[in-house]
C-alpha cells in the first residue's frame, strides 16, 4: 500500500511556530535592529569604535584635505555630521560620554544645520558647531559624593535625593538654578549630594542598565534618584522619570519617596464645606495663604504628616479682589500669612510674612493643641482626667480634678466650650493679679489651675455614650448621652474629683492579694480603679462668674473636707477612628506607572542585539522539534486484525 503524503496545509499548521519564529527574527534583525543602532559618529570619520583622539583628528585632518567645496561632491550635510563627529569625538568629557554611556545631547544640532545650510555652502557654517561648558557643582556649594566616601556619608537614616551629571553637559549646567530651589526646599527634610559621570563605579550602581548590562540614561543628564529613609541599598532606589522642574521633582520626592500627604488649596467658595466643616473636632484648623500659588512644600507636608493627630492643613490662594472678605473674616491683610483655628468662637490666630522652616514649626508646636482639648482614650491619661493615671501636677498630687463639659455634637456644644474657654482665660489672666488672695469665690479654682491640679476638657457624648453615662446619671441623661433621639441637646459640665489615699489603696492591695476563694461579685468589686471618684453636676447658668465660683467651691470642698472614699470601675473611652491619611501614590497611578515600565522593559528587549539570534535558534529548535515528533508518528507500525495464515482460527471447531 503506497505512504499517504501529508497535505501542505496540515504541515503549516505543525511547523507554524517555528515559522513564526524565523519570521520575527529575520524582521528584528533587518527592519528592528537597525533603528536602534544607527551609524556612530565613529563611522563618520570613517575609524574604529572608542578610537583615540588622535586618530579622530587624523581621520579628520585627511578628510578635510580632500574636502573641496568647489567639487561636486560637496555637501553642506555631510560636512555638518563630519564636523560633529570631530568636535564631539575630541573633546575628552564629551567623548568619555558617548562611549561609556551613549550620552549625545546636542545631537538635534545636525538636523537643525541641515534644514538652515541645506542650500547655502558649507563654507559659511559657523564654527564651532558646540559650545564647550565646564560645569562644576561644588562652586556653587552642592556636596558632591565618590564611590570613596559613599558609604561614610550614607550612615544615617535620612532619604537622600542624588542628581547624577557630567561636567561637560549644557542640561546639568542650565538645572543648576532648579536644583539649587529643590535643596533649598529639602533642607532639613532629606540630605542631597552630586555625582559626576567619570565616577563609574558608583555611576553603574545609581545609573539604569540594559538588559545587556550597559549603563544608559534613559530621560538623558541630569539623572535624578533617591534612598528611602532607612534604606540604602540597590533594592530600595527610586528613580525620577518626571520632566524635569523644581515643582515635579519636589512633588514626586514628596510623594512617591517619602509618602508624605497632600496640602490642598481651597477657595473662598469650598473653605467652609471642603476643609473647615470636615475637621475632625478635636484638630486645629490651619490655613496657608499664599501669593504664588505654588504647591505644598515638602517642608509643609511633613508637617502635615508629623502633625496629622493635632492639626488639619490648607492653602488658599491669596486675590486682591477677596481680600476684604478674608479681612473681615479672618483679619488677613496680606499673604503670605498662616491662620490657626482652635475652639469654636474663639478668634483666630495670625501670623504674616513668610519664616524659615524652624518658624513655622515653632508656630505649630505652640498651637498645635486646642484651648479646651477634647477627652480622648490618647489624651486622658495626659490631661490627668483618668482614675487610672496621675495627676499632671505630679505623682505624690493626692487630689486633683478635672471639670469637663459633656454633650453631643451641636452649635449647644459648642456654645459651652466656648464658655468653659472664657473660664480657662478669666483663670489664667487672674493667677497674676494681686486680688486673687481676696477674692475666696475665684481663688480655690485659679490656684488650683496654676499648680496643674484642675485640668479642663470636653467629651463628644454620643461617641462616648457608656463614659457619659457613667458620669452623668439623671433622668434627662439622654439629652445629653448617647445617640440623639429627639431634637433637644443639653450640654453639661461636670467636675470630677479624684484622689488617691495610700492607706486605703494597701489594705485594697492586700484584701485583692488574699488567697481565700472568691466569689464573681467579690471579684469584680475587686477590680476598681486606684483613685477614687466624685462627680458633681453644674445646673447654674452659663455664665463664667458664677462657674468660676462653682468650681472654687468644689475646689475648696474637696481640698478640706473628709469626703468618702469611693472607687469604682469606670468604663473604658472608645478609641476614636482617626481621620484616614492619604499618602503616597494612587493606586490607578501607581498601575499606570507599572504598564509604562512593562512597555519600557520591552522596548528594552527590542533593542537588544541577541533577540535576532535568539529567536532564530529559537525556530530551529522548535522545527527541529516538530519534526522528530511528525518522523516518529509516522514510523509507528499500523496494528491488522486480520489472523495469519499460520495461526489457527480460534472460532473453528477442530475434530
Amino acid at each position: 500500500m503506497a505512504k499517504e503524503t501529508p497535505s501542505m496545509p496540515s504541515v503549516l499548521r505543525a511547523y507554524a511556530a517555528p515559522i513564526t519564529l524565523f519570521v520575527l527574527s529575520m524582521f528584528f534583525q533587518l527592519f528592528l535592529l537597525p533603528r536602534s543602532f544607527p551609524p556612530s559618529h565613529y563611522d563618520v570619520l570613517g575609524v574604529k569604535m572608542y578610537s583615540s583622539v588622535d586618530d579622530v583628528r587624523e581621520a579628520y585632518e585627511s578628510i578635510a584635505s580632500k574636502w573641496d567645496s568647489s567639487s561636486g561632491d560637496a555637501r553642506p550635510a555631510e560636512f555638518i555630521k563630519i564636523q560633529y563627529a570631530y568636535e564631539l569625538l575630541t573633546n575628552l568629557v564629551w567623548k568619555r560620554d558617548y562611549d561609556l554611556y551613549g550620552i549625545d545631547e546636542s545631537v538635534h544640532i545636525i538636523e537643525e544645520l541641515e534644514k538652515q545650510y541645506a542650500v547655502e555652502d558649507f563654507e559659511k557654517i559657523k564654527l564651532p558647531l558646540l559650545e564647550v561648558v565646564s560645569y562644576e557643582p561644588e562652586r556653587e556649594g552642592f556636596m558632591a559624593i565618590t564611590s570613596q566616601d559613599f558609604g561614610f556619608k550614607f550612615q544615617d537614616s535620612k532619604p537622600w535625593i542624588i542628581q547624577m551629571y557630567s561636567s561637560g553637559s549644557n542640561s546639568s549646567a542650565q538645572f543648576s538654578t532648579a536644583w539649587r530651589r529643590i535643596v533649598d526646599l529639602l533642607d532639613g527634610v532629606a540630605n542631597h549630594a552630586m555625582v559626576e559621570l567619570g565616577d563609574v563605579q558608583l555611576v553603574t550602581y545609581l545609573a539604569e542598565k540594559k538588559p545587556t548590562g550597559q549603563v544608559f540614561f534613559r530621560k538623558g543628564l541630569p539623572s535624578i534618584v533617591s534612598f528611602p529613609p532607612d534604606c540604602k541599598s540597590a533594592d530600595c532606589l527610586i528613580r525620577f522619570e518626571g520632566e524635569l522642574s523644581t515643582d515635579a521633582v519636589t512633588d514626586w520626592f514628596a510623594t512617591t519617596v517619602l509618602g508624605l500627604p497632600r496640602v490642598f488649596y481651597h477657595t473662598k467658595e469650598t473653605l467652609v464645606p471642603k476643609f473647615l466643616s470636615k475637621v475632625p473636632p478635636n484638630k486645629v484648623k490651619v490655613i496657608l495663604f499664599s501669593q504664588t500659588g505654588e504647591r505644598a512644600t515638602p517642608i509643609v507636608r511633613q508637617a502635615a504628616k508629623d502633625y496629622w493627630n493635632f492639626a488639619s492643613l490648607s492653602y488658599v490662594l491669596w486675590r486682591e479682589e477677596d481680600a476684604s472678605f478674608w479681612w473681615n473674616g479672618l483679619e488677613v491683610e496680606s499673604a503670605p500669612a498662616i491662620v490657626i483655628m482652635k475652639d469654636p468662637g474663639l478668634k483666630p490666630v495670625v501670623y504674616h510674612g513668610s519664616g524659615n522652616r524652624t518658624w513655622f514649626l515653632d508656630i505649630l508646636e505652640q498651637n498645635k493643641q486646642l484651648q479646651l482639648p477634647q477627652l480622648r482614650s490618647t489624651t486622658s491619661m495626659e490631661l490627668g482626667c483618668d482614675a487610672r493615671g496621675y495627676s499632671r501636677a505630679g505623682f505624690d498630687t493626692a487630689t486633683w480634678y478635672c471639670a469637663i463639659v459633656v454633650g453631643r455634637q451641636s452649635v449647644e456644644l459648642n456654645k459651652m466650650r466656648e464658655t468653659m474657654c472664657r473660664v480657662q482665660d478669666a483663670l489664667s489672666d487672674h493667677d497674676e493679679s494681686d486680688e486673687i488672695a481676696k477674692d475666696p469665690s475665684k481663688a480655690p479654682a485659679a490656684y488650683a489651675h496654676k499648680t496643674k491640679r484642675l485640668s479642663f476638657a470636653w467629651l463628644d457624648g454620643e461617641v462616648q455614650n457608656r463614659y457619659c453615662f457613667f458620669y452623668v446619671q439623671s433622668e434627662t441623661s439622654y439629652d445629653t448621652c448617647g445617640t440623639r433621639r429627639a431634637p433637644i441637646d443639653v450640654p453639661r459640665i461636670l467636675i470630677v474629683r479624684y484622689h488617691r489615699n495610700a492607706t486605703e489603696s494597701a489594705n485594697a492591695e492586700k484584701k485583692k492579694s488574699s488567697n481565700w476563694p472568691k466569689t464573681v461579685w467579690e471579684s469584680e468589686a475587686d477590680d476598681v480603679d486606684p483613685a477614687a471618684q466624685l462627680v458633681v453636676s453644674y445646673d447654674g447658668p452659663a455664665e463664667t462668674p458664677e462657674i468660676i465660683k462653682w468650681l472654687s467651691k468644689m475646689v475648696d470642698d474637696g481640698d478640706n473636707k473628709n469626703l468618702p472614699f469611693y472607687r469604682a470601675k469606670t468604663p473604658e473611652l472608645v478609641p476614636e477612628s482617626a481621620e484616614p491619611m492619604r499618602t503616597g501614590v494612587p493606586k490607578s497611578v501607581k498601575a499606570t506607572q507599572k504598564m509604562l515600565s512593562i512597555w519600557k522593559r520591552i522596548k528594552d528587549y527590542l533593542a537588544d542585539p541577541r533577540m535576532g539570534p535568539t529567536l532564530l535558534l529559537g525556530a530551529l529548535l522548535s522545527a527541529g522539534n516538530v519534526w522528530w515528533m511528525r518522523s516518529r508518528t509516522t514510523k509507528q507500525p499500523v496494528p491488522t486484525n486480520q489472523p495469519s495464515s499460520n495461526q489457527p482460527d480460534n472460532n473453528v471447531t477442530t475434530k
